[in-house]
């Protein structure tokens, strides 16, 4: 169990923490409940990441609109912090996080599970349990807002 615990840890932080920034830890600990209390029911051990990263996300998602108190930053707040940006050329990983935590909920979530993860809509729509096209319509206004704060 331990094993498994270190395996599968660091996935689960990734994935907490691009989902549900302000709550982390608690989506952390949600997630890696669930997954040990739905262990017995994995029938393919093949599969424990698709499994483990459905569990998450879901857990993740949960978390996040529990706590929702998600205010967007001000203008002059975003304006102040632009001396703070890295300089051209060097990791923009701050700033990528900084711009998906302002996100909605479920934004953020198809846009790390497809820019991330990798996953299709077909995937994505199973995973969050809503129709295609609705993934494909969150997507798009993920990428449009995304694209504007990051132009800003």
């Amino acid at each position: 169990m331990d094993d498994l615990l270190k395996l599968i840890t660091p996935y689960v932080t990734r994935l907490c923490a691009s989902i549900a920034p302000a709550d982390t830890a608690d989506a952390v600990q949600e997630s890696l409940l669930a997954v040990f209390r739905g262990l017995r029911g994995l029938r393919d051990p093949v599969a424990v990441y698709g499994w483990v990263r459905a569990v998450t996300v879901r857990e993740a998602v949960r978390v996040a609109r529990r706590t929702g108190a998600e205010t967007p930053a001000e203008p002059e707040q975003i304006a102040r912090l632009r001396d703070l940006l890295p300089a051209a050329g060097t990791d923009l990983t701050t700033e990528v996080r900084d711009l998906l935590a302002r996100l909605p909920v479920q934004h953020r979530t198809v846009l790390v599970l497809r820019e991330l993860e990798g996953l299709d809509e077909r995937t994505m729509a199973e995973l969050l349990d809503v129709p295609e096209g609705t993934v494909k319509s969150r997507l798009s206004r993920a990428r449009s807002s995304f694209r504007k704060a990051w132009t800003r």
